[in-house]
């Protein structure tokens, strides 16, 4: 940004908190939440929790991304742009194409695929079990083995599952690295 044209504290403060809060968030859901529902729910009691929360999270990460965009986007001397904000602008858009990916496209198909898959776990009275607690061969595996609809369903969910979890990487990392540019330039602490 050049010198002459310094953005409100305000609005420093604004992009700061709606950064920062949206890689938090991003990072709670990524690392620690599903990792601690997934231990210790039945597993399709954390299939519906993850369904109701994913929405909301990918909509709220959307929101968090087009602010920051705006934000940054506003505040940009286009005629003399340097490469730090360009970066910005580049990772913010990335940041929120591919969490609208996300909201939008893969965690309807995801959630869709997840509940056929659990469809026919049910017709099995599979999945009251909480991870890691069954003893003897995994009945998932045997259920895979023997049925082509289930082994067919399970790659499309996580087919699904893997494309979100890359594209919400993506944002992690975007938005990461938006927050090192930031410190990066502040002048004290």
């Amino acid at each position: 940004m050049e010198e002459g044209r310094d953005p409100g504290g305000l609005v420093k403060v604004v992009h700061l908190l709606v950064l920062s809060g949206a890689w938090g968030m991003q990072m709670w859901v990524t690392f620690a939440s599903g990792f601690l529902l997934f231990r210790n729910l039945p597993r399709h009691t954390f299939g519906l929790v993850q369904s109701k929360l994913f929405p909301f999270y990918f909509h709220i990460s959307m929101a968090c991304a087009f602010s920051n965009l705006c934000i940054a986007v506003s505040q940009c001397a286009w005629v003399q742009l340097t490469f730090w904000e360009a970066s910005q602008c580049c990772l913010l858009l990335l940041s929120l194409v591919l969490t609208a990916i996300n909201a939008r496209w893969l965690e309807p198909r995801t959630t869709a695929a997840m509940w056929a898959l659990q469809s026919v776990e049910k017709e099995r009275g599979l999945g009251g079990e909480v991870p890691g607690s069954l003893q003897g061969p995994d009945p998932y595996r045997q259920l895979r083995d023997k049925d082509p609809k289930y082994s067919a369903l399970r790659q499309n969910f996580f087919h699904y599952h893997g494309l979100s979890s890359i594209c919400n990487l993506g944002c992690v990392l975007s938005n990461g690295l938006c927050l090192a540019g930031l410190a990066l330039g502040l002048r004290s602490l």
